[in-house]
Order: C-alpha cells, then sequence, then structure tokens
C-alpha cells in the first residue's frame, strides 16, 4: 500500500486547547502523524512519497472560498491587532442570528465560520492545512489511476470541516475533497466509512443532500460526546440524498462485540450500494487509552478492522483522521493498513 506523507503537517501546532475549564497542550500535535509514518517504515507497509501540489479549485469545489481565504490571511490581521497564540474565536454564530452576511472584521469572520475553540489558525497553519488536502487528493488519484488501497496520511485531520464551517481540529475536510475528486475524474458511486470515534459531522453535512456518496459512520453518542448536535440515527440524508446517510451511535465505554456488530451493519450497507470506490476516514482514537475518547478497542481489533474493511472487495483509500494515545497510534493504525493488506 502506498502512504502519501508530506512534513509540512508539522507547520501547524496548536498552542493549546481548552478541556474541562482549563487550557491544557493540544491533543493533536505533530507527533501524531510522525510516529504513524515511523511506524509504517518499521513495518514495511509499501512506499511512502510525497504529495503533489493542486489548484485552490479542488478545495472551492466542496469548500467556501471565503472559509479559505481565512485559513491564508487570518493569523497576519491577527498580529497586526497585537494578538499572540492562534487565531480563535471569542464568540460563536448560534440560533437567532444572520446567516446571510459574512462579517467583514477578523472576530466576526472567525464566529462565522469556526464552531469552537481548539482549532487555532497559526503563522503557519495554511501551509499544513493546504498540504494535507494535498495528500488526500495525490492518494486519491493513485485509486483512480487503479491502485487497489492507498492511505492519506494527512494532518490536520479533516472530518470535522464542513461546507462553510470547521473546528474539531479540522479546517478542510481531506475526506470530502478527494471524494470529489474521485467523482470528477469518473467515478459515480463512492462510499466513506468514518470509523473515527467522533462523529464526522463535516463530511455528513457537505454530502446529507446528494445521492453519489453514502456516509456510513461509527460513533460516541452525540447525546454525551462531541461534536453533540450532529450524527444521531434518525438522521438519514434529505432531498436527493435519502437514504444516503447512516449513522451508528453507541454508548460511551462500548466494547469491541457492540462495535463490531455496528461495524457489520455498516458494511452491509456499502455492500448493498456497490460503490466504485470506498474512502474510509481512519481514526483510532475507538482505542481502550485514548484520552479524549470513550471507547474500548484493543489493538488487535484494528487489525481486525482492516481484514472486515477489506471484505468489500473495492477499491480503497484511508484517510488519517484522529486519534490520540500516541504511544501506540502507529501501531492501531498499521494494524487496520496491514490487515486491510493481507485478508
Amino acid at each position: 500500500m502506498r502512504t502519501i506523507f508530506n512534513a509540512d503537517h508539522r507547520f501547524h501546532q496548536s498552542p493549546g486547547e481548552l478541556l474541562n475549564g482549563a487550557y491544557v497542550p493540544a491533543f493533536e500535535k505533530p507527533e501524531r502523524a510522525d510516529l504513524i509514518r515511523a511506524e509504517i517504515e518499521r513495518a514495511r507497509l509499501g512506499e511512502i512519497s510525497a504529495p503533489q501540489p493542486y489548484p485552490l479549485s479542488k478545495l472551492t469545489a466542496i469548500h467556501d472560498a471565503g472559509m479559505i481565504d481565512l485559513f491564508q490571511h487570518a493569523y497576519a490581521e491577527w498580529q497586526e491587532a497585537g494578538r499572540s497564540g492562534g487565531a480563535i474565536p471569542f464568540t460563536f454564530g448560534t440560533r437567532g442570528v444572520r446567516e446571510d452576511r459574512v462579517p467583514r472584521c477578523l472576530d466576526g469572520k472567525l464566529a462565522y465560520y469556526s464552531f469552537d475553540a481548539g482549532t487555532p489558525i497559526t503563522p503557519t497553519s495554511w501551509r499544513a492545512i493546504k498540504s494535507s488536502a494535498d495528500t488526500a487528493l495525490t492518494a486519491s488519484s493513485l485509486i483512480t489511476q487503479g491502485e487497489r488501497s492507498a492511505f492519506a496520511l494527512c494532518r490536520p485531520p479533516g472530518h470535522h470541516a464542513g461546507t462553510d464551517h470547521y473546528g474539531g481540529y479540522c479546517f478542510l475536510n481531506n475526506a470530502a475533497i478527494a471524494a470529489q475528486a474521485m467523482l470528477g475524474d469518473g467515478a459515480a458511486r463512492i462510499a466513506i466509512l468514518d470509523i473515527d470515534y467522533h462523529h464526522g459531522n463535516g463530511t455528513q453535512q457537505i454530502f446529507y443532500r446528494r445521492n453519489d456518496v453514502l456516509f456510513v459512520s461509527i460513533h460516541g453518542d452525540p447525546d454525551a460526546e462531541f461534536p453533540y448536535r450532529l450524527g444521531f440515527a434518525d438522521e438519514t440524508g434529505a432531498a436527493d440524498g435519502e437514504g444516503m446517510n447512516a449513522n451508528y451511535p453507541l454508548p460511551l465505554g462500548t466494547e469491541w462485540p457492540a462495535w463490531s456488530a455496528a461495524l457489520d451493519h455498516g458494511l452491509t450497507r456499502i455492500q448493498t450500494y456497490r460503490p466504485d470506490i470506498v474512502i474510509v476516514s481512519l481514526g483510532v482514537d475507538t482505542y481502550k487509552h485514548d484520552p479524549i475518547s470513550q471507547f474500548r478497542l484493543e489493538r488487535e481489533h484494528f487489525t481486525r478492522i482492516g481484514e472486515r474493511i477489506a471484505s468489500l472487495a473495492r477499491p480503497t483509500m484511508f484517510v488519517m483522521e484522529g486519534g490520540y494515545a500516541v504511544e501506540d497510534i502507529g501501531i492501531n493504525v498499521v494494524n487496520v493498513l496491514s490487515g486491510f493488506e493481507t485478508a
């Protein structure tokens, strides 16, 4: 399996995040991607190569151009105002405010586009954000050119980013950008399987009214877990997308038997859909030692996940999302990928 990786991911280093009323070191940090790469090399999983650059039009095919502009220029304005740290909002859009007008000032734009205080824009974040999208696009081109599988080792992650909003450590939705590129390259039907502990609210929002991308997500119950307001079982799609969205919210503390049963249901949905290509939003924060997640999967279960996904017998692209138990992140990711490859 070819891995696409770019050391430019290190240009995004969050100065910290709010957790339980305190400002703490960020859980989403550069070591995550570097440790995964090191384990891929140790396991000799396959060739590792750098991404190709792609035009911004590949990003605006999914995302609001104003949000992309914000990522490129926010910190300069932040710094001009005499501020340090990362550019984050101190107010948020909520019910009852206007949605038809993008604010002109920086603080208004941050409030308009961002939905949390854990996704700061730093002086060099844009370089990492763009390289993450390029990583996904390069991996997607391998699949459309005939490869059975590819791994986009993206960082920052992406599945919480929607058409015109970002948060949850995510700026651009790498999986959605890749799916749109694949459709443009001739694929007719894409399935996205999101196995991150947290619901891929951005991916759901992007494709919710479309009938060319099936979205299947297994995640912590949003009544108790981030992102809280999306990811319920009754969200099945709308308009042309009715029936194209399948959520499997599970209670905190879920162990392998219940999680595995949800995976079986999700894979059956995908098999019935008969997609041309499968994209896996690969989060390994379902691991029992993850510091900000509440499922109880063991190391060996990730191998079995990869084997189950391989049973779909479809060209498959893996896109890195979450996973914050950094000591084990490389092992857990490689277990999924090697399980898929050897199945």
